[in-house]
């Protein structure tokens, strides 16, 4: 008892200087309130009640003040939420001492206006106290001493400019000054934002970055779309002016990213407007479910297991056969999600006597099928690999789902797998057929989800290009007029959780990948990007199509049909053709018989089972050429 008794008492002594601050004032507000009462004559009564109440008073506020977390010290990050706990605890303040004048203070009668007054004054004299502090601190103002300070542009008029701004007026390391904002439409030019004026237009940089004395324009990292960026990248690099980005609120909370500008990168060029996920559907069918991710280490697994840490499942089983990239995505979701109950389990797909552990071990109620094989020009050499670890083993798991109860069984399949050139398309396209015909028969829901390529996957164009560029060049580029559809991981993984929510059964959902961007504008781009100059710097050169590469991508067959769904950026493809699942099993059963054999056979047979598949023929080796 003792012992607390202190640890009580040392804790008191520390705060007395947390509210020093507040005596003078609270006695100031006091005698104000007491001349405005009496008209600016206190007399000899007015004088007895203010002396005899004045002590009690400063004693009620000073400890109510110190118990209210947002007045522990004067606080420069004030915001509307700390007004209204100081109206609270001026609120507190003037019912204690009503309770306190009425049952102790019986001889003394403190006017109920003199009490209204001072509950008033308080607020708005403390509250302005504490926002001129912030007002000092932070205000982009020349009469402060930051006129030597570099001045910048920040674009976009709206929330994510907004922090931009806080972020440089609370961050000692952010030394600039804003001259003003850039907007995206013509009836937002001349509105202010925190005192800041907005300029003129994102599509006037130039001009209007000369007239300030302006050499860099900030953005948030979540602040503007893709093509904007694209375009005032361009625009400001002709002019000799730096485009940085800042990270967004979102990036700072779940990760330890540095606050300091960096350099636009081709993420910011690419990206489109934020997915808006159905969060109440999502809760209610993830939500206390054993949901398992197979391909767990992959790029697009992977991201999968992070987006589910922002729910509740009983479990997170992450499946894979690379050891070091589950060791590795283990200590990432523990530091990321230390609540979350995350499996690491390894194993190959392949194996149906592991697989069948796995499922009657953990019990899985979601499988998120992510496990594949992605490089076309590798699989055109082992076509065998190929239909095992693609086809087949989809069939093992997707069989696994419907014998062990599983609810929902979500593949993700490619865009190769329309009219697909390539063995890996075909196999998909099978995986596909097997997957709609098993969702007729079985009480699982099987749905399989359509995207094109993943921004910055392993083993993707933008991290071969960027290693090419750090080489000196040459970038290499297959061909001129080669379009692909973009998509970030994190938008890719999103929406795959989305549309596997919203399935029924048999669907095939196709993300809106946008607009295609051609393969030599990217590569364009990431060496300009790079500070580099095309052509000079850096030389593009064109290679020819790869065995099993088409020019353009498609996201449906010429026999589908797409419908809207309830999400904007899904979309559903409809097929009139529906194999029955006895034919689909005996057409695998075939393949799985020849993926030993001689590849002339296996390809036949994918042939006859996907007639729509087509080997290209192969144009004539490019010449090397510079962009």
């Amino acid at each position: 008892m003792g012992k607390q008794a202190i640890q009580l008492g040392t804790r008191l002594v520390r705060a007395v200087p947390n509210v020093l601050w507040l005596a003078p004032v609270v006695v100031a507000v006091y005698y104000a309130a007491f001349l405005l009462r009496f008209e600016g004559r206190l007399e000899a009564n007015g004088w007895y009640v203010f002396q005899a109440t004045l002590a009690p008073l400063l004693a009620i506020k000073l400890v109510v003040f110190r118990l209210l977390p947002g007045f522990r010290g004067w606080n420069r990050m004030v915001t509307f939420d700390d007004l209204l706990d100081l109206a609270k605890a001026a609120t507190v303040c003037s019912l204690v001492l009503i309770v306190v004048d009425h049952l102790i203070m019986t001889r003394v009668n403190v006017p109920r206006s003199i009490v209204l007054i001072d509950w008033g004054m308080t607020i708005m004299v403390i509250g302005g106290l504490r926002c001129i502090t912030r007002l000092v601190r932070e205000r982009d103002m020349t009469l402060f001493g930051n006129r030597n300070h570099p001045a910048v542009f920040i674009a976009g008029v709206n929330a994510s400019g907004e922090a931009v701004l806080r972020a440089i007026r609370r961050s000692a390391s952010l030394d600039f000054r804003v001259a003003g904002f850039l907007a995206e439409a013509e009836q937002e030019v001349g509105a202010r934002i925190g005192g800041v004026p907005v300029v003129g237009l994102l599509a006037d940089a130039c001009e209007l970055s000369q007239k300030h004395q302006v050499r860099e324009i900030l953005i948030s990292a979540d602040g503007l779309p893709g093509q904007q960026v694209r375009a005032l990248v361009e625009n400001a690099q002709e002019a000799g002016i730096n485009v940085k980005v800042l990270p967004s609120y979102e990036q700072l909370l779940h990760g330890t990213v540095d606050l300091r500008p960096r350099t636009v990168s081709i993420e910011d060029l690419l990206r489109r407007d934020p997915v808006a996920l159905d969060q109440r559907q999502l809760h209610k069918w993830i939500d206390g479910k054993v949901v398992m991710v197979t391909g767990s280490s992959g790029s697009i697994g992977s991201e999968l297991c992070r987006q589910l840490t922002h729910f509740a499942p009983a479990k997170i089983v992450l499946l894979d056969r690379s050891e070091t990239g589950q060791f590795f995505l283990e200590r990432e979701l523990h530091q990321l999600a230390p609540h979350a109950n995350c499996e690491v389990c390894l194993g190959d797909i392949n194996d149906a006597a592991r697989m069948n552990t796995v499922f009657r071990t953990h019990r899985p109620d979601i499988v998120f099928h992510a496990a594949a094989y992605k490089h076309v020009p590798l699989m055109e050499s082992h076509p065998g690999e190929a239909v095992k670890n693609i086809t087949l083993a989809t069939r093992l798991l997707a069989d696994l789902a419907d014998q062990n109860g599983v609810e929902s069984f979500v593949m993700i399949s490619t865009d190769k797998a329309v009219n697909p050139t390539s063995v890996m398309g075909a196999c998909k396209r099978v995986a596909e057929q097997y997957i709609q015909s098993l969702a007729g028969q079985s009480s699982c829901r099987f749905v399989t989800v359509r995207f094109g390529n993943v921004l910055d996957s392993a083993g993707s164009v933008v991290p071969i290009f960027r290693e090419q560029i750090a080489r000196g060049g040459p970038v290499t580029v297959t061909h001129p007029e080669m379009v692909r559809y973009f998509m970030t991981i994190p938008e890719a993984s999103q929406l795959v959780i989305q549309a596997g929510a919203m399935g029924d059964g048999g669907e095939i959902f196709v993300l809106d990948m946008g607009e295609p961007v051609r393969i030599v504008d990217l590569a364009a781009d990431m060496i300009r990007l790079s500070g580099l100059r095309v052509g000079e710097d850096v030389e593009i050169e064109f290679t020819g199509l790869r065995p099993g590469e088409k020019m353009y991508e498609e996201l449906y067959s010429d026999e589908e049909l797409h419908d809207a769904t309830a999400h904007s950026k899904i979309l559903v493809a409809k097929s009139p053709l529906n194999t029955a699942l006895t034919d689909v099993a005996w057409t695998l059963q075939e393949l799985a018989n020849l993926t030993e054999g001689t590849p002339h056979d296996l390809l036949e047979q994918l042939r006859l089972v996907v007639p729509e598949y087509r080997v290209p023929t192969r144009p004539a080796q490019l010449p090397k050429l510079a962009a």
